[in-house]
């Protein structure tokens, strides 16, 4: 098998032949099967407690069972953990290139093509998985059919199929078929691991958390059933006489039973059941007080805030201050993810098309920073004309254009609006002359014209109009007849060497001085700003 010249962080080369083949797929017959087991039913604080340490010792599957059940029955926590993953994944996505140079430019593309697909964005929900669970770990799935090394697709794979090696308790690996771990292949898996606390990876998801919380949601949403059911109904109480049987007590017992559920019931005529009226009032309210304060818990974990999901005074104000997701949350969540792609996705694309590279495009993920357009173009085109240097590409990012197709109509300063906008020479000078723009197919030559004037420029234009003859003249009398009489180079290098010692500069030197000194006076009454 071929190795390419491609090299891992540990200095391996990576076998290209190996990505194209599925490593963490379903196994019919192996421990990686689609379906588990459920540890919510029957949970109690022994079990929790079990459960949560045997993920710190190495074994975390009930764990992960449990945490994916915490998502199907605890409605409150699946909604705002679904909130904080979508905000994120959500947030716009930029990729910034390497450098200006076309190799970097061309890197940056291919990662814009990627993240441009359909799926991507539910994939980056998958991929934030990790933030309940701890740890997410995403396949891709190489796509080779039209020459490139391209995602076809990013899948999500059931973090129960994957342990930590117990050497160092943070290293993920694949459980292999046979039950064994084996090592993650390089340029084959985005890991992504939540870094909603400090300590091993197993211990810093949501979920660990959110257990005890659910734990007692439960026991207080089984009571309040039970208390739903039997509220207002009153009780019943059968009395048997003296003589009365075991069986005839069994006959009592059932008949008071049923009629609390079926509302019917047969007894013989020496029994009697009396309904005392249950007088029952504000109690009820403590079950619910109860699910309010855990759901407001699991919020502020979660949200880092209750504002947006938690009914309370003021709660439109406070709510238009926290907006889902709290910034510094939001912030940390978009940070992590971009890190492990540009770790786990970028890199491996750039080095499987195009070969390592010393540096590599960026993605940053975040709120679009909030740019004044208007300003920044009036800063600009006030700038620019006394030197700052502005790239095309720089701009078109700030105000949020596209670089144009090839094929692609483009608006250029017309040759007419743009002549209009020129004042006449030695006319006074227009402030932010604009000139119109017209629509021009790509084929059209753009007219290179400076939209604005100054001394400058009208006394470059007089030397060039008219001015030239009379100042060079003096300098080059004589010089092309004598040149034409030379019959060697090296005579025609003493004649230039004697012409350096005896031209007459004085009239040019003159002419120079005076527009010099009209172009300060010109720039000390700002005349030159646009």
């Amino acid at each position: 098998m071929a190795l390419s010249p491609i090299l891992d962080a540990s200095g391996q080369p990576i076998v290209k032949a190996a990505l194209t083949k599925e490593q963490g797929g379903v196994t019919t017959r192996g421990v990686r099967q689609p379906f588990g087991r459920h540890q919510a039913p029957g949970l109690t604080p022994g079990k929790l407690a079990r459960i949560l340490r045997q993920s710190i010792d190495g074994d975390a599957e009930a764990y992960l069972e449990l945490a994916e059940d915490m998502e199907e029955r605890d409605l409150h926590y699946a909604g705002v953990l679904s909130i904080r993953k979508r905000q994120v994944a959500g947030l716009q996505i930029d990729v910034e290139a390497a450098g200006v140079d076309a190799e970097s430019i061309r890197d940056a593309d291919l990662v814009r093509e990627v993240i441009s697909r359909d799926n991507f964005e539910d994939e980056l929900i998958d991929i934030l998985d990790a933030i309940g669970k701890s740890y997410s770990a995403t396949e891709i799935i190489w796509d080779k059919s039209e020459g490139r090394w391209m995602p076809e697709a990013l899948k999500y794979r059931d973090p129960r199929w994957f342990i930590f090696d117990v050497n160092d308790g943070d290293t993920l690996q694949l459980r292999g078929e046979n039950g064994m771990p084996e090592a993650l292949l390089r340029f084959k898996w985005i890991v992504h691991r939540a870094k909603v606390k400090s300590g091993l990876t197993i211990r810093g998801g949501l979920a660990r958390s959110i257990a005890w919380t659910f734990l007692f949601k439960s026991f207080t949403a089984k009571d309040w059933a039970i208390f739903c059911e039997a509220y207002g109904q009153p009780l019943r109480v059968g009395k048997f006489g003296p003589d009365a049987s075991p069986e005839d007590k069994n006959v009592l017992l059932n008949a008071v039973a049923s009629i609390g559920t079926d509302f019917a019931a047969i007894i013989p005529a020496s029994m009697s059941i009396e309904f005392v009226q249950a007088s029952i009032s504000g109690s009820h309210e403590l079950y619910e007080k109860r699910q309010d304060w855990l759901d407001r818990q699991t919020s502020k974990i979660v949200l880092g805030q209750t504002a947006t999901t938690d009914a309370q005074a003021g709660g439109f104000a406070v709510g238009k201050v926290h907006d889902g997701v709290r910034a510094d949350i939001e912030r940390s969540d978009a940070k992590q993810l971009a890190a492990t792609l540009n770790r786990d996705l970028v890199r491996p694309l750039i080095d499987l098309n195009h070969g390592r590279r010393k540096s590599y495009p960026k993605i940053t993920i975040g709120r679009a920073e909030e740019v004044d357009i208007e300003k920044l173009v009036k800063n600009v085109s006030t700038l620019v004309p006394l030197g700052l240097k502005v790239g095309m590409a720089t701009m078109r990012d700030k105000i949020g254009i596209p670089d144009p197709d090839k094929n692609e109509e483009l608006l250029i300063p017309s040759p007419q609006a743009a002549q209009a906008a020129l004042p006449a020479p030695g006319a006074p000078v227009a402030k932010s002359p604009v000139p119109k723009l017209k629509l021009v197919t790509q084929s059209a030559q753009p007219i290179a014209v400076m939209p604005y004037r100054d001394a400058i420029d009208d006394a470059a234009e007089a030397i060039i109009a008219s001015e030239w003859e009379q100042m060079v003249s003096p300098i080059v009398v004589d010089l092309p007849a004598k040149l034409a009489a030379a019959t060697s180079p090296g005579e025609v290098k003493e004649i230039l060497i004697e012409a350096g010692r005896t031209m007459d500069v004085g009239t040019m030197v003159e002419r120079l001085a005076q527009l010099t000194f009209s172009a300060r006076i010109s720039g000390e009454a700002n005349e030159d700003i646009a």
